[in-house]
């Protein structure tokens, strides 16, 4: 009776943590530049000084979905969206490189170019700075120029280029802050081969019907998992009466 009760709670507790991949997924539907996460469940045997007889569930998140998502046009200057393979390097919060999909683009007061979420953009030499100008410009090769205050609208002078990366995806992985950095923790080579489309974005590749479907079927799934603890529960208490009868 203890293993199957083992087993219905550990189902049960790792379908929630399925819901809450799946429902992270659905959550950022509109999120521009997001990679939804995959999840799956499987068997796994109790290893030890016994005989493998014992098994729980265990649900993982064996990889993210790499698909582009479709192109918004936006029509503004600060937007770009990575055409093909590759993405946008970015400061992360703890200060070390990561990457996103994620073009959407301001200036702050100190002239940092930072992506909507408030992450500094990484140019050749670091944080891309933009001085003071009437009017900014992104290159399909990344490169920013601007033209100064007071300066001829054909007077355009260059000033950094959005480091632009293409790894293998097979060495990348997803944070808990949802930005992708390579498995070996050094930062990427810039790639001379990734393009960008300005006043674009990319919109995020969750299915959102797919996501619904996912969730309502592991609903089910844990409803059968807690019946089942409770079944187990009812015929322990019956073999404990017939124990105390004989």
């Amino acid at each position: 009776m203890d293993k199957a009760l083992y087993i219905a709670m550990t189902g049960a507790k790792h379908n929630m943590m399925a819901q809450t991949a799946r429902a992270n997924n659905l959550a950022n539907a509109n999120t521009t530049g997001f990679k939804a996460d995959f999840e799956q469940s499987r068997a796994m045997p109790v290893f030890g000084e016994h005989f493998p007889t014992r098994v729980y569930a265990l649900t993982e998140r064996p990889a993210t979905d790499m698909q582009s998502g479709a192109f918004i046009q936006t029509d503004r200057a600060l937007d770009i969206a990575i055409q093909g393979d590759g993405w946008i390097a970015v400061q992360s919060n703890i200060g070390d490189e990561a990457y996103t999909r994620s073009g959407e683009m301001v200036v702050d007061p100190n002239g940092i170019l930072r992506t909507g979420k408030g992450l500094p953009v990484m140019g050749e030499g670091g944080p891309v700075v933009i001085p003071p100008a009437s009017h900014i410009e992104i290159g399909v090769d990344g490169v920013i120029s601007v033209q100064a205050q007071g300066a001829e609208a054909n007077e355009l002078v260059q000033v950094d280029r959005i480091k632009l990366v293409n790894p293998d995806k097979q060495q990348m992985e997803k944070g808990l802050d949802g930005l992708m950095r390579l498995r070996s923790g050094e930062p990427a080579e810039a790639d001379a081969f990734v393009t960008v489309e300005s006043g674009f974005l990319e919109s995020s590749n969750v299915n959102a019907a797919q996501e619904l479907i996912s969730i309502l079927s592991l609903t089910r799934q844990y409803e059968m998992q807690t019946k089942m603890m409770k079944t187990v529960d009812e015929n322990s208490a019956a073999a404990a009466s017939v124990m105390r009868m004989s």
